[in-house]
């Protein structure tokens, strides 16, 4: 077995020498990284890269030997090598049943420059009998030095015969913006120089601004390079769920791509995620924005999760949210043990899911209530009841992005559940007595009978206007309806009891009617209580109804818990707003400078790559000349 000591990377010279019986002897080998879709772990494709094993010096870097193969013009050759072995691969797979995704191999700018370059391809790709769309072509950002007419040409070329062609390497030179401009590339890999060190801040804000940048093309978006979960889940949360790199898989030979073709399930890249225009989530990441500051310190119980029907998955939660949950976790407690987040049973999760729906239909706030069971390392399980409000800021095809706002209301739901038992009991005590009831609201003079009342009175859930329609059906008689009026008259101007022994219905059967004023939380007069003789059951019972209905106005959905700050966090805003303003007003100076020296580096690279391609043009006359 080969060590470490006995490796030797050619020189120029060696390379040039073993180049043409390499091509013969096959010694380049593909290796093939596969790119996946995060949110639901399949593969939607790979890139095929070469490496050269040589039979005495070993694996040889390709960023030793590919420089030296562009400079001699060999570079075509392997490239269209490359291609072959992939048609050969992907024929292997369909004639063997094996399910497979696209390949993306790499063109160099070289080839752009060769005028029968396409017309090769086709020969290689219809010979092994592969649909066009199996393929995709990559193409650096470097490719378009110098060559920028005849690149737009080549990759029109391209996909008017039906290949997908990709950017590669996008952000990593000074032109990327350009060749977006003037070159419709099909997808865009994103190289993740900008997140080597760090998750968020300015390298942050770039990815997140050329993620959206794509979304606004209709352009999907392959991260390359990502190596962390953290990287993964940054870029899940702007919108980027396609991704390349040792995360999930590095570069691996054909046998062993091929063993996770067939472990692995597959799937066909879809659009990039689109964010809504009302959020920025990639700002969540970034520690210095008002988003960030109002997710961890204003907005209560704050929670980012993933939604891949069926899947529900927690990205990311604030304090408050922990605090909300009141099982002294962290956030990591409840990514690992609240992920997926833990309903009682079936039917909590149901009505969850149909909030889901009903919140991405209507691209509006929706609420729902359910129970979960959490779990801490410390505390072991809890049952609670949160009140969740969904806001969509992100979605593709089948998958969807939630910032969530929590409330335990765990307290509520049980007082409001144990005093409607209560309630209900009440209820089948008046039926047992005899007793009929009904409430009567002043300022809207409308009447809610019991079910007794509609059972045994006919009287319909609602009447307006009341007095008037009991008195014109005749359920009062005529001779005691201005009595009756004049009753609710007293109401009206504050009377808190009235109390008579009124005949009801054509048989003039006597009644005890009673009437009680409700006050409400504030002790202002709300609504009238009708009843008849339950004066001792009422007076055991009163705090309890009483507490019984001031639950159920708050978990009504257009109940109001309290105001929001709005005016404070306008005040923190604004003040951020000048702070930022005066910043970039210290800074401009420093801006125009760095401006000027980005000009004068951009020149420079520009001179630079011209000088380059004279100097190759030249190799290639005197290569022409000496042969």
């Amino acid at each position: 077995m080969e060590t470490t000591s006995d490796k030797h990377f050619m020189n120029k010279i060696e390379v040039l020498e073993n180049a043409e019986k390499a091509f013969a002897d096959h010694q380049f080998q593909i290796y093939y990284q596969p790119q996946y879709n995060y949110l639901n772990r399949r593969i939607v494709g790979t890139e095929a890269l070469v490496r050269w094993i040589h039979p005495q010096f070993g694996i040889q870097p390709p960023g030793e030997f590919i420089p030296v193969f562009e400079d001699s013009g060999l570079i075509t050759k392997l490239d269209l090598y490359v291609m072959e072995e992939a048609c050969r691969f992907l024929r292997e797979c369909r004639e063997s049943g094996v399910p497979y995704v696209p390949v993306s191999f790499n063109v160099s700018r070289h080839d752009v420059y060769a005028c029968d370059f396409v017309e090769r391809m086709e020969r290689i790709r219809k010979s092994y009998g592969i649909p066009v769309t199996d393929l995709r072509v990559e193409i650096t950002e470097s490719a378009v030095i110098g060559s920028s007419d005849f690149l737009i040409r080549f990759v029109s070329r391209l996909q008017s015969l039906g290949y997908t062609v990709e950017m590669d390497d996008f952000g990593s030179g000074y032109s990327s913006l350009n060749v977006l401009k003037d070159i419709e590339v099909d997808i865009i890999k994103l190289d993740m120089i900008f997140l080597r060190n760090k998750i968020g801040g300015r390298g942050g804000i770039i990815i997140s601004s050329i993620v959206r940048m794509a979304n606004w093309l209709g352009t999907p978006v392959i991260a390359e390079g990502v190596e962390t979960v953290e990287q993964a889940e940054f870029l899940k949360s702007i919108g980027c769920i396609y991704i390349q790199g040792y995360l999930f898989s590095k570069p691996v030979p054909e046998r062993e791509y091929l063993r996770l073709l067939t472990e692995a399930k597959t799937d066909t890249a879809l659009p990039g995620m689109q964010l809504s225009d009302k959020l920025d989530a990639e700002k969540f990441w970034d520690p210095t924005t008002q988003e960030t500051l109002l997710f961890y310190n204003f907005v209560g119980g704050a929670a980012i999760i993933a939604f891949s029907d069926p899947e529900i998955e927690t990205l990311r939660v604030n304090e408050k949210y922990l605090t909300e949950l009141g099982m002294n976790m962290n956030q990591q407690d409840v990514i690992l043990y609240q992920k997926n987040l833990n309903f009682d049973n079936e039917q909590e999760r149901r009505v969850y899911m149909e909030t889901i729906r009903r919140a991405i239909a209507s691209g509006e706030d929706e609420t729902c209530e359910t129970w979960r069971t959490v779990y801490s390392p410390c505390c072991g399980d809890d049952h609670i009841c949160l009140s969740s409000t969904l806001h969509l800021i992100g979605k593709s095809k089948g998958q969807y992005l939630f910032y969530v706002l929590i409330r335990n209301i765990t307290k509520e739901k049980t007082a409001y559940l144990e005093l409607a038992e209560s309630e209900k009991k009440f209820r089948t005590a008046g039926e047992q007595a005899n007793i009929y009831c009904w409430e009567y609201t002043i300022d809207t003079k409308e009447m809610r009978p019991c079910a007794r009342c509609m059972r045994d009175l006919g009287l319909p859930k609602l009447l307006e206007n009341y007095p008037e329609p009991v008195i014109a059906s005749g359920l009062f008689p005529p001779d005691y309806a201005e009595m009756y009026r004049e009753w609710h008259r007293k109401l009206a101007q504050g009377a808190m009891h009235l109390e008579a022994v009124i005949p009801l219905t054509a048989d003039r059967i006597p009644f005890h009617v009673r009437y009680t004023a409700e006050l409400d939380e504030n002790g202002i007069l709300k609504s009238i209580r009708f009843e008849k003789s339950r004066r001792k059951y009422k007076a055991e019972h009163d705090n309890e109804l009483r507490t019984f209905y001031m639950a159920e106005r708050k978990l009504k959905p257009y109940f109001k818990d309290g105001k929001l700050p709005i005016t404070a966090w306008r005040k923190e805003r604004a003040q951020l707003e000048q702070d930022c303003k005066d910043i970039q007003t210290e800074l401009s100076p420093l801006h125009a400078d760095a401006k000027k020296l980005w000009a004068i580096h951009y020149n420079i690279y520009e001179v630079q790559h011209e000088q380059e391609r004279q100097n190759t043009v030249t190799r290639q006359k005197k290569q022409e000349i000496e042969h």
